[in-house]
Formats: structure tokens, sequence, C-alpha cells
């Protein structure tokens, strides 16, 4: 067996093993991830009411009531996105507010939710505040 030959099966052997172990890595990180997905999930069906649920699932998003302006709603989405300010229909502002790190969807819901039921104030200090997503009347 000649040299170059020998280093060509090394090589193939090395390349080999790290494909193997970067689909493992991979394949770890999937299930975390639907793992932290499920449970997520779970806290979400917990917190939400089933009306609220069922909004969240046919519509895409849910309307929190504010708790300090019974005309203003907080429309937040299913999925990342900015939230939209409602009063008598319109949407007058969108608000970003992120966490620092990656969490499924089902836990930003959660976030708003609890932000803005807790303390509403510090979650607009908190929110950036943008121009609005649809300056069109909301359809409820």
């Amino acid at each position: 067996m000649n040299v170059e030959l020998l280093v060509y099966v090394l090589l193939g052997i090395m390349a080999a093993l790290a494909l193997v172990l970067l689909w493992r890595l991979a394949l770890d990180s999937y299930l975390k991830w639907s793992e932290a997905n499920r449970r997520a999930n779970e806290l979400l069906r917990s917190v939400l009411t089933g009306e609220q649920y069922g909004q969240l699932v046919r519509q895409g998003y849910l309307d929190i009531k504010s708790p300090r302006d019974p005309g203003c709603i907080y429309r937040v989405p299913r999925a990342h996105g900015l939230v939209g300010v409602i009063e008598q229909g319109r949407c007058k502002m969108s608000l970003c507010l992120q966490p620092l790190e990656s969490v499924p969807d089902a836990d930003l819901v959660v976030m708003h939710k609890l932000m803005i039921e807790a303390d509403e104030e510090t979650y607009l200090q908190t929110a950036n505040k943008l121009a609005p997503i649809w300056n069109g009347d909301w359809d409820d």
C-alpha cells in the first residue's frame, strides 16, 4: 500500500467521523429544542383560558385587554413578531420586545401576557415603540 493511498483512507475515516459527530450534535440540539417547545406549549395551555387558546390557534394571535385602559387591546402574535396596540379598533402603534436568548414561540406569548397583566407600565417602558403594523381597522 503506498503512502498516498493511506493518507486518503485516513482522511476519509476522519471525514466520516466528523460527519457522525456533527450529525449527533445536530440531533441532540433538535431533541432539546423539541423538548423545550413541548414544555413551552404545556405552559401556554396552563396560562391561557380555553377561549384565549382557541383564539390563538384559530386567528394566530391573542388579544390581551389593557389592565389600565379598557379601550386598549394588545394583539400578541402566536409566532415572533410585533405586538399591535389597538385602540377603538385601530392599531395605534407596534411594540417590539424580545428576550436576549432564543426561546420557543409559546414562551414569547406567555411572556407578553404575564408582563402586560402584571406590570403594564414597565412593559410599555421596556418595549421599543414603532409605527403601527396596520393602519386600517382590525376585524375583531
